[in-house]
């Protein structure tokens, strides 16, 4: 099992790492024991209060743990994984065709930092987000992805192309603003 110390630094979140009101944020550590705030949209940020409502989670316990198990203990690195692995089979047997491949939490960060890229988030807040002391580890997702590649030569040949875009223009500009606001 290789080691994936973003996991880690997650599921050690305590519920005072996560600020609601304002600008919403979660406190994470990371590597070298690096704080960095990495921004939630307002949008999740209401589903989590929502999630924290119905439940009956008390967020004043600033101590206690963000997530949990059923038996109210800090997630290990194993629970996560067998949540992660229950949805998968889940999907899959709705859609034998999906997740041909093992899922991993660190598949996970990795699709979504390539999604990212994919949709036109500039390299540096990427790395910012994914917490890269280094743009160029962060590169690694620009140099192994095919796709991205293709769609760079598309727009540097001026060929246009239809329904590739994952985010609209004024969307990727709303992301970008959202990002600069916790630029540190």
């Amino acid at each position: 099992m290789t080691q994936e110390p973003e996991l880690v630094s997650w599921i050690h979140l305590n519920r005072g790492d996560l600020r609601l009101s304002g600008k919403i944020t979660v406190r994470v550590i990371g590597k070298g024991n690096k704080m960095r705030l990495i921004p939630i949209s307002p949008k999740t940020g209401n589903i989590l209060k929502a999630y924290f409502k119905s439940n009956g989670i008390d967020m004043d316990q600033t101590g206690s743990p963000l997530f949990f198990n059923r038996s109210n203990n800090r997630l290990t690195r194993p629970g996560v994984t067998y949540i992660l692995q229950k949805y998968v089979a889940m999907a899959r047997d709705k859609n034998p065709g999906y997740f041909t491949k093992t899922v991993s939490a660190h598949m996970v960060r990795h699709s979504k930092a390539t999604n990212l890229l994919l949709s036109g988030v500039n390299l540096i807040y990427i790395r910012d987000f994914l917490g890269h002391a280094s743009v160029i580890t962060t590169e690694i997702y620009a140099k192994t992805n095919p796709e991205f590649m293709r769609k760079a030569i598309e727009e540097n040949n001026a060929v246009s192309t239809i329904g590739t875009e994952k985010y609209s223009i004024k969307e990727k500009k709303e992301l970008t603003e959202f990002l600069k606001q916790y630029r540190l």
